[in-house]
C-alpha cells in the first residue's frame, strides 16, 4: 500500500511542528530549568497554540524528557562517529576529547540541561537522565573505553587504566568551563573568549599527545593532525580557522589564525 502525497505532506508538517516545539523547549528549559520554563512561552516561540503543544506532548514533563532526549541523541551520534574510522585508536581518542571540548563550548543548551539533571540526581530526585543511560551514555562510555583499550593493547598508548585516562582528559575539559568565572577574576582575561577557547582546546590536545602516547614524537604528530582536521567551531559569525604550526615550543598554541 502506497502513501498518498497528501498523507506524506501532512506527516512532514507534523514532524516539522514537533521539531519546532522541541527546539523552542530546549531553549526555554536550558535557560529557565524545568520549573521555570513556561509552556505558553514555548508554544509562542514555536509558533503554535498551547492546545497543539499538548497534542504532541501530553505534559510539561513529557516535553522536557523529549527535549533532553533530542539533544542527547545528537551528542550520542557525534560522540560515536569520531570514535570510528581507519585511523589509530590514539588518533580517534584525541578527536573524541576535542569533540567533547568543542561541544561544551557550542552546545550550551545540552550542558545547561545536563547540569540541572546532575543536581537533581545529587538530591535524589526524579530525573530524566536515567532513561537515557542505556540509549546514550552507556554506549558512549563503553565505546570510548574500548578504543582506549585498543590503543593500549597495540602499544600506541601508555598502559594505564582506560577509565582514568577518560576522567583526566574530559574532566580537564569540564573544569576549564566550570572554573571560567573565577579564572576571569584571577587572570584578568576572559577564558570564554574565542581566542582563549581555541588556545585551550589546542593546548589540551597537544598535552595529551605528549602524555598518552608511548612514542611522544608520534603523539605530537597525531595531535597536530587532529587539530588540523578540526577547526575551532563557532556559534556564528566567524569562518573556520586552519591550525598553525605547533612545532615551535616557544610559540603560543592556538587553533586560531593570528592576523
Amino acid at each position: 500500500m502506497t502513501t498518498s502525497p497528501t498523507s506524506r505532506t501532512q506527516a512532514e508538517r507534523a514532524d516539522q511542528t514537533r521539531t519546532r516545539i522541541l527546539e523552542a523547549a530546549v531553549r526555554q528549559f536550558s535557560e529557565n530549568g524545568l520549573a521555570g520554563a513556561r509552556t505558553e512561552q514555548i508554544a509562542e516561540e514555536a509558533g503554535v497554540n498551547k492546545a497543539l503543544l499538548y497534542y504532541y506532548f501530553k505534559s510539561k514533563d513529557a516535553l522536557y524528557d523529549a527535549a533532553l532526549g533530542m539533544v542527547a541523541e545528537g551528542v550520542r551520534k557525534s560522540s560515536l562517529v569520531v570514535l570510528e574510522g581507519p585511523t589509530s585508536a590514539g588518533e580517534r581518542y584525541l578527536h573524541s576529547v576535542l569533540n567533547h571540548f568543542d561541544r561544551i563550548h557550542t552546545n550550551r543548551a545540552f550542558q545547561s540541561m545536563m547540569q540541572q539533571e546532575m543536581m537533581r540526581l545529587h538530591r535524589g530526585e526524579g530525573n530524566a537522565l536515567s532513561p537515557l543511560v542505556e540509549r546514550v551514555f552507556r554506549p558512549i562510555m563503553e565505546r570510548t573505553l574500548q578504543v582506549l583499550s585498543e590503543g593500549i593493547a597495540s602499544g600506541e598508548l601508555i598502559p594505564v587504566d582506560p577509565a582514568q585516562i577518560q576522567y583526566a582528559a574530559t574532566g580537564a575539559n569540564v573544569f576549564y568551563f566550570v572554573s571560567a568565572p573565577l579564572m576571569k577574576i584571577i587572570q584578568g582575561s576572559d577564558p570564554m573568549e574565542l581566542s582563549a577557547l581555541a588556545f585551550r582546546g589546542g593546548a589540551a590536545i597537544e598535552y595529551l599527545g605528549q602524555t598518552l602516547f608511548v612514542d611522544r614524537k608520534h603523539g605530537a604528530a597525531v595531535a597536530a593532525r587532529v587539530l588540523a582536521e578540526s577547526p575551532m567551531p563557532t556559534n556564528g559569525g566567524n569562518p573556520p580557522r586552519p591550525t598553525p604550526d605547533f612545532g615551535a615550543k616557544s610559540k603560543k598554541r592556538s587553533r586560531l589564525n593570528k592576523d
